[in-house]
């Protein structure tokens, strides 16, 4: 994995990147055609993102020396 993000407009952009991921996912989808496979994996990505929000919140800011 990549190195922890604490710098706040990075974390945005890490968040924003994340939501459009899903969001393609989610316009990809074909209703008639879409499982619970499909529907478990979408509320497995919002866990995910749900998780690293929280991780974020968690964190302080990077200080500088």
């Amino acid at each position: 994995m990549g190195k922890a993000v604490y710098d706040k407009e990075q974390q945005v952009v890490y968040l924003r990147e994340r939501l459009n991921m899903f969001l393609e996912v989610l316009d990809s989808m074909d209703p008639e055609m879409t499982g619970l496979e499909d529907i478990d994996r979408l509320i497995e990505m919002m866990d995910e993102l749900e998780t690293k929000i929280e991780q974020f919140n968690q964190r302080k800011p990077a200080q500088s020396l």
